[in-house]
């Protein structure tokens, strides 16, 4: 019989007290919907879970799960995922903010919030949706059904509608008109073209008309804005959960709130919010004007269909909690009125526990309540004797099963011996295979042969149970080894790589009075976008100010020879000055430094590939075992970095490869599988990292993730004692550790290694030059892999890329939220609500502060603020046992408040730590303030970092700048804007060292990068004398090597650094109009994607994407491709300039190609338009007249290929 949680499922619904209680609910379908209340008990609380999946499976309406906290819903959701593979499973989260805080709730959590509305207004009768809310969210009012029904828009394809109509609808439902939609609840008009994101959905939707009738419905992904997916109808919900088209009236009531008790700070907060609600901005807002609306909100519960089931998971205990809830938020609201942070008749923003009762029981559809109890009865609890007799079901005996704590001999002695009773035992594990091979040896026999009445499923739940009714066991990795495996969802969908180019982005950010360093001409002012008209011809140009008010005008298909000025300091560059030879100078004086650089990083990387190294062998099946027990999906990044790791390990050379990526984008998954092929391969494994709490994080996950497999994992830091320490060293030297995972002590020349073969480093620059020289002997003897979170820009990437190897990781994980940050002042009631706030929803905190002498203060007075927390200290100072307890406590959720300094920078990982303040945030530079909040954010839940600064001092204009950059660097993998803000703030500082900085402030980063990239590529080519390695000492022969000749000049074709210029002067007014793309900075991003076009393939590609994103192409964008498509055919066939003249289009080459010039005399022959020279084409302008775009692409065709290929189709489109 096969085994999977499906027939499992069938199996618990066959139950004679499960399919009792099935029957009762079938009498309900179709029929008068009444009150009525079903107790299931006692039943065991894991197999809560699994009894509501066999009863959902087989009941047409859907189900509403409520437990206790948001922590508890997010695991029922996942397990109920599991067990329910057919039918969608959905989270109702509660809000992420306090019930009287003045923000709305997380994008996320109302995207969720309103696709649950949705989904139950919407589903497959066969496949009903299955919901879990935790009790605060139900107590959240939320749309009535009428208003969202009355709100939904469904639209199809070959329909007419009024296109000013819906836009007007959904701005009055409170989308904001934006540029460019990046976020739920967005929307802009383009023509014919309106795109809009449904917080509902996961993707934005491109609307198409054709006149008025609706011509097509698109997907499109925000990170690209190009079209994935057609569809033929689809329903637009509102953007927020409130009728924001009744909001002025709204908006009035909230207006007549005194607010003569506030005191003058939050006082005036409250004016500006009103400012911003009257002006129609909801986003940060709405939920403010959620209790003035003149139909109160409704529970999720009215939403639910005739028929429903409302299971709740201890019906008494939800009431505790929400009556808890309650008396909290009062208490709240209290001390907000006498501290003059609220009006005083603000009203209560939520329901309580009796008016969630009576609209449960008042509702059109009442739904069956269903009470999940451990207990007899309902307990007397105010509210609850207005519910419905109870009818008692007694439960399945369902009890716990043993835990075995990854002690793995005795979980296989144990389970051979409850097969061997025949007993049937059913393992759920992501490391399934591996146990197999376990139990296959313990019980004697072949994986192939082992008993039927015992099971392995790869998957992941969080808790087993034993079944006497059917004598069946079920395992999961909390009893096998102790702790639950953290998961993604993986019935979605695996997230495409969102990765836009870095550079157009960063120009995107450009606006005038920003310093531009143009490739030619030097640094200047950039005054911003302007048209003009030369010889009859309108085109668009770049506005940069030179010294003495010289001005330049750039035309936009140039805009690839302008970059954004980043120096070497923080000091404002000196502007150059035209028609002067100091630009030449300074380039001249940089390229000289870059060849030294060259040299050296070159003779690094021959000497490197010279070495011998270890082939290790290629993946086994445990290694894909391994990999296939990872609790999440992997990025594409992920894997590209991954599959290179692997290729340089195979290969004979020794690796040495970087691994960069963002914080908590998934490098240590990469290491941790490196490591584990190294092991496979017989050889030892070196984990080195800079602080001990690293140190025992990564030892904690290699652990876990390897708990199956017979390899030791040791640590050595300060966390161990130095007897410990002497033992470990003895049995590495033995070759008993497989892995060593510690801090610098790992370099300590007692430390020795029977057989080492792969070094990983986290964070190499954290470590002080006496640690790094010894890493640079261990890089000639292993394989090293480097891995760290400081954002590296693209171009120097490029550059390094060449001489070291490297992969960058830009894709966030799925599911990941990007994490709200706040810039206040510092502030008791603020501290207070953030961390009471975090508590309410069952997280963690940090509180960062950086002055060991003060930190157990700070402690005291986060204890008197928030007395129900339980708070501990962390700091570098401490004693070592001390530390590691404390940390070791706060990562297994013994505390709620972490009081520390940096200690936690680098690697951290509490996924349930949602919430981090920073005190001081001005002693703190940009990157580490990134660094710090890269610590919250971990889970699929909101994150929030609060950075405060003493508001007893005034703010200096690089700390405002630093803190305003952090604040809006919101977005997942913020890190290379980061990287170049903090360039831009403080100067590439000693990047690429000290000597290097002062030609770096002389042209800039970007040309910099560029010079020594091409270097590089021309020592690398043969261009220039490759650096002597050896010195003068023998040869592989014994003969001595030849010093090198006196290093050549480096030839800088200046050509070559960006798309190499061809001169075109054609009748074309070729430009994008405001009227086509309104956005300045969107308009410059399009130009500089279109000039980095050199073929027509990529040519044509823009033409489709422009389409796409804008709609139909004007006459002058149409125009401006043309151009396009003429400077890409020129550059193929190396010409230098097409210049149109009244009577003729001349085409100038360096030299005409005989073959060449025979296929434009046997296409062409006696075409008496055409002239063809020895270095010039000319066409007859007055004779082509209208044909002589065709005509010129045909020539340019034939120049450039041996046979002719058309791109005239569209050309003039």
């Amino acid at each position: 019989m096969l085994v999977n949680l499906r027939s499992l499922r069938n199996e618990i619904a066959a139950l004679p007290e499960v399919a009792a209680v099935h029957t009762r609910l079938a009498a309900r379908v179709g029929g008068v919907p009444t009150p009525a209340l079903i107790q299931l008990g006692p039943l065991l609380g894991a197999a809560r879970v699994p009894v509501l999946a066999a009863l959902a499976a087989h009941h047409p309406a859907p189900l509403l799960y409520v437990v206790p906290s948001s922590d508890h819903a997010q695991r029922a959701h996942a397990a109920l995922a599991e067990w329910l593979d057919e039918q969608p499973v959905l989270l109702f989260p509660a809000h992420d903010t306090l019930p009287y805080e003045l923000i709305a709730p997380g994008i996320s959590v109302l995207r969720q919030r309103l696709a649950v509305l949705h989904a139950l207004t919407s589903y497959a009768p066969d496949h009903p949706p299955v919901i879990v809310a935790p009790v605060r969210a139900v107590l959240q009012p939320t749309l009535t059904p009428a208003a969202l029904r009355q709100a939904t828009i469904t639209l199809q394809v070959g329909q007419p509608y009024a296109q000013e109509g819906l836009l007007r609808q959904w701005l009055t439902q409170g989308y904001q008109r934006v540029n460019l939609v990046q976020q739920p609840g967005e929307l802009v008009r383009r023509g014919g073209l309106v795109d809009i994101w449904s917080p509902a959905d996961e993707q934005p939707l491109r609307i198409e008309w054709f006149g008025d009738e609706l011509d097509s419905l698109r997907r499109f992904d925000p990170a690209s804005q190009r079209s994935e997916q057609r569809l033929n109808h689809v329903s637009v919900v509102p953007a927020y959960e409130a009728p924001m088209w009744h909001a002025a009236a709204a908006y009035a009531r909230l207006a007549t709130l005194d607010l003569s008790t506030m005191r003058p700070e939050a006082r005036a907060v409250w004016v500006q919010m009103l400012s911003r609600l009257e002006m129609g901005d909801y986003r940060d807002s709405w939920a403010v004007l959620t209790p003035f609306f003149e139909q109160a909100g409704s529970a999720l519960v009215e939403h639910l269909p005739p028929a429903s089931v409302l299971a709740c998971d201890e019906l008494g205990g939800l009431a505790q909690v929400a009556h808890d809830w309650h008396f909290r938020a009062e208490e709240q609201h209290a001390e907000l009125l006498l501290s003059g942070e609220l009006p005083a008749a603000y009203p209560r923003p939520y329901l309580v526990w009796d008016e969630l009762i009576e609209q449960t029981l008042s509702a059109t559809a009442s739904p069956l309540l269903l009470d999940l109890s451990n207990n007899d009865g309902i307990p007397d609890l105010p509210g609850l004797h207005r519910l419905p007799p109870l009818q008692a079901v007694p439960a399945p005996q369902f009890t716990a099963v043993e835990r075995y704590g990854g002690q793995l001999k005795r979980v296989v002695q144990e389970i051979a011996k409850r097969v061997q009773q025949a007993q049937r035992v059913v393992l759920i594990s992501p490391q399934a295979a591996r146990l197999q091979e376990l139990l296959a040896e313990a019980c004697a026999t072949s994986v192939a042969e082992l008993p039927p009445h015992l099971t392995l499923l790869h998957g992941a739940l969080d808790e087993g149970w034993y079944l006497p009714a059917r004598n069946l066991m079920l395992y999961t990795d909390t009893e096998l080894f102790g702790w639950r495996q953290r998961r993604a969802h993986t019935h979605r969908q695996q997230r495409k790589q969102r990765t836009a180019d870095e550079r157009a982005a960063f120009l995107r950010g450009l606006k005038a009075g920003d310093y531009v360093v143009h490739i030619e001409h030097g640094i200047a002012v950039y005054e911003g976008l302007l048209r003009r008209t030369v010889g009859g011809i309108e085109r668009e140009y770049l506005a940069l100010r030179y010294a003495g008010g010289d001005r330049l005008y750039v035309p936009v298909d140039q805009v690839d020879r302008v970059a954004r000025y980043i120096g070497a300091g923080d000091s404002a560059p000196t502007l150059t000055r035209l028609g002067t030879q100091e630009w030449e100078r300074a380039k001249r004086k940089a390229r000289a430094a870059v060849r030294d650089l060259a040299d050296d990083l070159l003779a690094i990387y021959a000497r490197r590939q010279a070495e011998q190294g270890f082939a290790f062998a290629p993946d086994n099946d445990w290694q894909h075992e391994l990999e296939e027990s990872f609790g999440f999906i992997e990025t594409g990044d992920q894997l590209r970095a991954l599959n290179d790791v692997k290729q340089d390990m195979e290969s004979p050379a020794p690796m040495d490869r970087l691994i960069c990526g963002d914080v908590g984008f998934g490098k240590t998954e990469v290491a941790l599988r490196a490591a584990f092929k190294a092991v496979q391969s017989g050889r030892q494994v070196a984990v080195l990292v800079p602080t001990t709490v690293l140190a025992q994080q990564h030892y904690t996950t290699f652990r876990e993730r390897m708990a199956s497999f017979p390899i030791e994992i040791e640590m050595l830091s300060r966390f161990r004692s130095p007897r410990e320490q002497s033992q470990i060293i003895k049995r590495l030297a033995r070759g008993e550790v497989d892995m060593l995972i510690g801090t610098h002590r790992l370099l300590s020349k007692d430390v020795v290694f029977k057989d080492l073969g792969l070094l990983i480093i986290d964070e190499e620059q954290r470590f002080g030059v006496r640690h790094k020289e010894r890493l640079k002997e261990l890089r000639t003897e292993v394989d090293v892999l480097t891995l760290t979170a400081t954002p590296i820009p693209r171009t120097l990437h490029m550059t390094l890329a060449g001489i070291r190897d490297m992969s960058l990781i830009n894709t966030p994980p799925e599911d990941r939220i990007p994490i709200k940050t706040y810039v206040l002042p510092n502030d008791d009631h603020l501290t207070r609500d953030a961390i009471q706030r975090e508590l309410d929803r069952g997280g963690q905190v940090y509180y960062v502060h950086n002055r060991v002498q003060s930190i157990f203060h700070v402690a005291t007075h986060l204890q008197q603020l928030v007395p129900a927390a339980n708070i501990t200290v962390a700091h570098g100072q401490m004693d070592e046992r001390q530390l590691e307890q404390a940390m070791l406590a706060f990562f297994s959720g013994d505390y709620d408040v972490l009081v520390c300094t940096t200690i936690i920078e680098n690697g951290l990982d509490v996924p349930n730590a949602n919430t981090i303040i920073i005190d001081d945030a001005t002693n703190y530079g940009l990157a580490q303030l990134y660094q710090l909040r890269g610590r919250v954010g971990r889970g699929a839940s909101r994150a929030y970092a609060y950075l405060f600064y003493r508001n007893d001092r005034p703010l200096s204009e690089e700390a405002r700048q630093r803190l305003q950059a952090i604040q809006e660097a919101t977005e997942l993998g913020a890190g290379f804007r980061i990287a170049m803000r903090d360039l831009e703030l403080r100067g590439t500082g000693n990047l690429l060292g000290a000597e290097q900085s002062g030609h770096i402030a002389a042209v800039g980063f970007d040309l910099y990068s560029r010079l020594l990239e091409q270097a590089v590529q021309q020592l690398k080519a043969g261009v220039l004398p490759k650096p002597n390695l050896m010195g003068s000492g023998p040869g592989e022969n014994g003969t001595a090597l030849p010093l090198p000749a006196a290093p050549a000049p480096l030839v800088v074709d200046e050509r070559v650094l960006v798309t190499p210029l061809v001169t075109l002067d054609l009748p074309l007014t070729a430009y994008l109009p405001e009227s086509y793309i309104p956005d300045e900075s969107v308009r410059l991003a399009v130009y500089q994607r279109l000039v980095e076009a050199t073929t027509p393939q990529e040519v044509q590609a823009l033409r489709s994407e422009l389409r796409d994103r804008f709609g139909e192409l004007p006459q002058s964008v149409a125009d401006l491709l043309t151009w396009l498509l003429i400077k890409a055919l020129a550059l193929h066939a190396n010409v230098s300039s097409v210049v149109a003249t009244a009577e003729e289009f001349i085409i100038r080459l360096p030299a005409l190609d005989p073959r060449a010039r025979e296929r434009l005399r046997r296409r062409f022959g006696r075409d008496v338009t055409i002239k063809v020279g020895q270095q010039f084409v000319r066409l007859d302008r007055r004779k082509l007249g209208e044909a002589w775009v065709e005509k010129l692409i045909g020539v340019l065709d034939l120049l450039g290929h041996d046979a002719p290929v058309t791109y005239t189709q569209e050309i003039r489109a």
